[in-house]
């Protein structure tokens, strides 16, 4: 994957499909420590430690039709790439954290990427049924992104109505941009 806000696509979506209905993700970026640390957390079905051990194996998948697994592989080798680490936490029945953590200077280390795009898309397809919160740091700047406030200013509008999406996506990219 070439930049970061299509892992974040890739894991989100399988967090939504082992059924979480929350999914929180921050990106921080500490450029005075040199460090950017990409964290998402779930509260999807889990994982048992047996499953947790072989995760990050490009060759290992729970999925029934595709065999091969490669989005958290492709991540934790992202990190090595650029002198990070890959942390995995899960707990069954309570959901999953990942953190990806980045030398942010690094030659190798991928861009961030359209995380405005990224987070309409996941809003657009799945924002009836799932909440998500996306903070975003830089320094001593950042925002917060909440969908279940956002659903709650709406009343009954539904967040995935084509001029609340555009409102969105402005504003995200606004956001995006102050940072």
């Amino acid at each position: 994957m070439r930049d970061l806000s299509l892992h974040v696509l890739d894991i989100v979506e399988n967090s939504i499909a082992a059924g979480a209905k929350n999914i929180k993700i921050i990106i921080n970026e500490n450029i005075e420590k040199d460090v950017l640390t990409l964290t998402i957390q779930d509260n999807g079905k889990g994982i048992d430690k047996k499953t947790l051990d072989k995760v990050i194996d490009p060759f290992y998948s729970t999925k029934k039709i595709r065999r091969i697994g490669l989005g958290l592989s492709m991540l934790a080798q992202a990190t090595k790439e650029a002198d990070g680490s890959f942390n995995i936490e899960s707990q069954k029945g309570k959901g999953t954290a990942i953190t990806a953590t980045f030398v942010y200077s690094h030659i190798d280390r991928k861009p961030i990427g359209d995380m405005a795009e990224t987070l309409i898309t996941l809003v657009a397809t799945q924002g009836l049924n799932v909440d998500f919160i996306y903070e975003h740091h830089k320094n001593s700047h950042g925002f917060i992104f909440d969908t279940k406030s956002i659903k709650q200013e709406l009343k009954d509008l539904p967040l995935n109505d084509p001029e609340v999406i555009n409102h969105l996506r402005r504003n995200l990219n606004e956001e995006l941009e102050k940072l």
